[in-house]
């Protein structure tokens, strides 16, 4: 085993760049982002109503920040981390970069490294060669994007912009491996790895001889051989990397991502036996200790931001990469209904794998205690963020397909406002069933969201995830199932766990959403997998209308 130092953050953080230290009187940003939390796994109801799962995990932070900002009660993502993040970081749908699967150990380091991932064991289709490398800021690079990264933007308009977790934007050796070159000033234990090799510092966050790989964490060597779960660890170093932009009165934007709730599911010590306490199992208990384990971390962070002066002008934007993982065991309970009544979860492009926890805190800005049900996605954050920071022209090389939220947060969260003290509100149905027109918004609430993921996720087949493509658009929602060959349609107003399958009642508005799930994959000309017998492409969704 390599030897494995900390890096030079501590120093960043005290040398900046030049291009990091101009400040103005603009709001903070932070975005916190949970990796595999699902819509269940908070005690924030983002449904019509409170679900038993709503009361598994004590999450008081994460409600609070709901009470105080806005519910984003129709969020979406893709259906695994990579292509979330790369949307996030390009503004373009994944289907449009061809990101739609995770990134792994790049083959030009370890010749021996499987694919990503073992995909090729399906005995009906094959996936198609996707851009396995990921985005990267410079071109030239072989099956990746070329993008201009926000976070470049932010630091070249004078934010101080400081990465903390997990990044998975790319594998090793490629650019975006690394954060500084993504526009950071300071990165924090962010690389290439997908899920951590350990959470216990006991056993050095994996960099240990009989542990260490390329996943191995990062920068963390002052726990190293402590009871600091790497939760809290990554939560101490993200407080410290804000002294410096504090300090000084330069605005900073802080990318916050945890490897938790994240396999391994590694207890966290400090939540871990209350959840036994209750009845549940070991997995159940681990994985419960960990939501938790989250949910300090902002109450954490957001009680330091308080204690500094800044929380008031600090906007935070929590959300989760993919919906919760219901197919490993480790998690406990029973496999693929971790997420109910949403059906299965991660990898799948039905709801419970797409659909997503998200809250947006902005003091005078977003009305507090509001829901907003205008379907938002992954990459309306790019252009969203920008605009938050007062940054209005910029130039990209790459199309952005996201759009902005902020007058969906502001003026859409006080329309909504208005309505419940008005009486036109009176209950959680209601809300989450308040239309914000497009003249206010900017968002229109029929807007289509897609979601593509042309793979088989892991190394055996599961029906529901793998081989899938989907659109939603108002309450109706067409799924494909590549592999099957079939279509599904779905009201999900009326029916959220998706079992009432309508096409063939209502065979006029599946092959509506049939051309609107094929213009959008013709629109950003998306790979399809291919028949293994012939080697031609799976034909797309209008053309399996009779």
């Amino acid at each position: 085993m390599k030897p494995v130092t900390k890096t030079l953050a501590t120093l960043a953080i005290t040398a900046p760049l030049a291009a990091c230290t101009v400040g103005e009187e603009r709001p903070n940003i932070v975005l916190f982002l949970i990796d595999d939390l699902g819509w269940l796994d908070t005690s924030v109801a983002f449904g019509e109503e409170v679900y038993p799962f709503n009361l598994r995990h004590d999450t008081p932070n994460i409600a609070a920040l709901a009470e105080q900002g806005a519910i984003l009660t129709s969020a979406y993502v893709c259906p695994v981390s990579t292509p979330t993040r790369t949307s996030i970081m390009s503004g373009m749908n994944a289907a449009h970069t061809r990101i739609t699967n995770y990134t792994s150990v790049n083959k030009d380091w370890n010749p021996d490294a499987t694919d990503t991932p073992s995909e090729k064991l399906d005995d009906t289709v094959e996936r198609t060669d996707w851009n396995i490398n990921g985005i990267t800021p410079h071109g030239g690079l072989d099956r990746a994007v070329h993008v201009t990264p926000y976070p470049q933007i932010l630091k070249d308009n004078g934010y101080y912009t400081i990465h903390v977790g997990k990044g998975h934007w790319a594998p090793n050796g490629t650019p975006a491996a690394n954060p500084y070159n993504m526009g950071f000033c300071v990165n924090v234990a962010g690389q290439v790895a997908g899920k951590p090799r350990s959470y216990y510092g006991e056993e050095n966050y994996g960099n240990t001889k009989d542990k260490w790989n390329y996943f191995s964490v990062q920068n963390m060597t002052e726990y190293y051989g402590t009871e600091t779960h790497l939760t809290e660890a990554l939560t101490l170093e993200a407080i410290k990397t804000l002294d410096y932009p504090i300090d000084n009165g330069i605005p900073f934007y802080l990318n916050f991502c945890h490897h938790a709730v994240h396999t391994p599911i590694h207890r966290d010590p400090r939540f871990f036996q209350k959840y036994v306490d209750r009845g549940m199992d070991e997995g159940q208990a681990r994985f419960a200790s960990m939501c938790e384990g989250v949910d300090k971390s902002l109450g954490d962070l957001m009680a330091y931001l308080e204690q500094r002066n800044v929380l008031d002008n600090t906007i935070i934007v929590f959300m989760s990469d993919n919906g919760g993982n219901s197919e490993n065991l480790s998690k406990g309970g029973v496999r693929h209904t971790q997420n109910s009544p949403l059906r299965e979860g991660k990898g799948s492009c039905y709801e419970a794998g797409i659909r997503v926890p998200m809250v947006v805190y902005w003091k005078g800005k977003v009305a507090a205690s509001t829901r907003l049900n205008t379907p938002v996605v992954a990459e309306d954050l790019y252009p969203t963020i920008l605009e938050m920071a007062g940054i209005e022209e910029y130039k990209t090389v790459q199309q952005i397909d996201g759009k902005s939220i902020v007058r969906l947060l502001t003026a859409g969260s006080k329309m909504a406002k208005e309505a419940m003290e008005s009486g036109q509100i009176t209950d959680q149905k209601q809300a989450n069933n308040f239309v914000v027109p497009l003249s206010v918004s900017g968002i229109d609430p029929q807007r289509e969201v897609l979601a593509h993921f042309p793979h088989q996720w892991k190394p055996y087949q599961l029906h529901d995830i793998d081989y899938m493509s989907s659109l939603r658009k108002g309450d109706w929602k067409i799924v494909y199932r590549h592999r099957e060959q079939t279509l599904e349609l779905y009201n999900i107003g009326e029916d959220i766990t998706e079992r009432n399958d309508l096409s063939k009642e209502r065979e006029e508005v599946l092959k509506e959403m049939a051309d609107a799930l094929t213009a959008k994959l013709e629109g950003y000309d998306a790979l399809l997998p291919t028949f293994r017998a012939t080697g031609e492409r799976v034909p797309m969704p209008n053309q399996l209308i009779k």
